[in-house]
């Protein structure tokens, strides 16, 4: 026993820079497929109901992506890192656990990678998780798989699309009685719109406040949280209406003028919705790539030692950042497409209500250490704004092929890291 334990610390000192070196390479491919194809979703709603361009999708994601990944992204590492498998099973035999997450970084990013070419909007966390149980259940044996709390990210995958649904019904409906329904639309965009923008900015701000700024050594207590992202709130509010009354637009134009001036309001509010959405999607999305990651670095650097928990290295969370920025600006294009203009016609007002109840569901879900998957929350919104005007508004074709991707995605990440673990397994031993 003494010496299989002087032969493991051997393999990983051995070895240690190597695998650290191969884990960074496929976890930056892990990014770079989250970014082709969740932050294409993500960014979907904003390009597909015409608020923004490409390039300033783009732009948007490279600020605000990296500042949620940067800033808000350590929370949900721990619980793709410590909380799916057992680490107790790789004591013994903490070799097994770094080969498996390097494969598991593999898998799920090839899948990424394939997916986004033919277009289909996948999981990302689907791909993670799926690898991870694969090689663990294969590799070490089906108990080291802590599948109650499998169950519950499972359970996830339900509840948030249809959370995130109800809340973009419910945000719709409030646009179409408040403004739409009236007899005077333009007013009313220009009174109301303000304090969607408020709540908007209030969600992102608090998220940045509580989960964030701990990273950089600031600590707010909950009230002084509130407090804050509620003076944030009403700083955006403020500056929303000041944009909005700059318009030039009159109040006396005929119904149909008035709808699309209303509509170009709703421009304004999708940018901020865009960088909210961005942000709640870095904050929660980035430990699918970094978390198998930092799991390597911790177990190499410590020479075997499984820690329940531990500091992340410096260069992780940005190389996970850059990654998921490159990669939608290399290769988004394809899956912007599926959601912005393929499940339900969008509009700006229907792609704020979409975006804004996503973010929303992203940013309780993560605050929460959940790694629940931001395709389907967006999707799910998607559907909801889609159902509020009927189901011959959604074409249930696509929401069909989406689904059947996400089945196959589960078994498709499984599948490669067990043949990528054993290959990695043989390789270094």
């Amino acid at each position: 026993m003494v010496d299989a334990g002087i032969e493991v610390a051997n393999v990983l000192v051995t070895n240690g820079p190597w695998l650290i070196a191969i884990a960074a390479a496929f976890g930056f491919l892990m990014a770079w497929g989250i970014g082709a194809n969740d932050v294409a979703n993500a960014m979907g709603t904003s390009v597909g109901s015409n608020a923004i361009t490409i390039k300033q999708a783009i732009i948007i994601a490279m600020i605000f992506e990296f500042s949620g990944a940067f800033l808000a992204g350590g929370e949900v590492t721990n619980t793709i890192r410590s909380g799916i498998i057992d680490t107790s099973y790789f004591t013994a035999t903490p070799e097994l656990l770094v080969y498996g997450m390097i494969g598991s970084l593999l898998a799920a990013g090839i899948w990424l990678v394939v997916a986004s070419a033919l277009g289909w909007p996948v999981s990302t966390t689907h791909s993670i998780v799926g690898a991870i149980i694969g090689f663990a259940a294969v590799g070490v044996g089906a108990d080291s798989v802590s599948w109650d709390k499998v169950g519950g990210i499972v359970g996830s995958w339900i509840v948030t699309p249809a959370i995130s649904g109800f809340m973009a019904f419910i945000l719709f409906q409030s646009v179409q009685k408040l403004i739409f329904n009236t007899d005077d639309p333009l007013s009313n965009a220009k009174r109301f719109v303000p304090f969607y923008m408020a709540f908007a900015g209030f969600i992102m701000s608090l998220m940045t406040i509580m989960k964030g700024l701990s990273h950089v050594g600031l600590h707010f207590s909950i009230t002084e949280s509130y407090l804050l992202a509620a003076a944030i709130a009403a700083v955006v509010g403020i500056t929303g209406k000041i944009a909005i009354s700059r318009l030039q637009m009159s109040d006396k134009a005929d119904r149909q003028t008035q709808f699309k001036n209303v509509e170009k309001v709703f421009a304004i509010l999708m940018v901020l919705t865009a960088c909210c959405m961005a942000f709640a999607h870095g904050s929660n999305d980035v430990a699918n790539a970094i978390g198998p990651l930092a799991a390597v670095v911790a177990v190499v650097n410590s020479g075997g030692e499984i820690a329940a928990k531990s500091a992340l290295v410096w260069w992780i969370l940005p190389l996970g950042a850059v990654g998921i920025v490159m990669g939608l600006a290399i290769f988004g294009q394809r899956v912007m497409q599926t959601i912005g203009k393929n499940i339900t016609h969008l509009t700006p007002s229907r792609g704020f209500a979409a975006e804004l109840a996503a973010a929303t569901t992203v940013v309780i879900a993560s605050s929460t250490g959940l790694p629940i998957s931001t395709t389907q929350t967006l999707v799910g919104a998607v559907l909801g704004v889609g159902m509020a005007r009927g189901i011959a508004a959604i074409n249930i074709g696509v929401v069909r092929n989406i689904v059947v991707s996400w089945v196959v995605t589960l078994p498709a990440g499984a599948g490669l890291s067990i043949i990528f673990f054993f290959i990695i397994k043989g390789v270094f031993n």
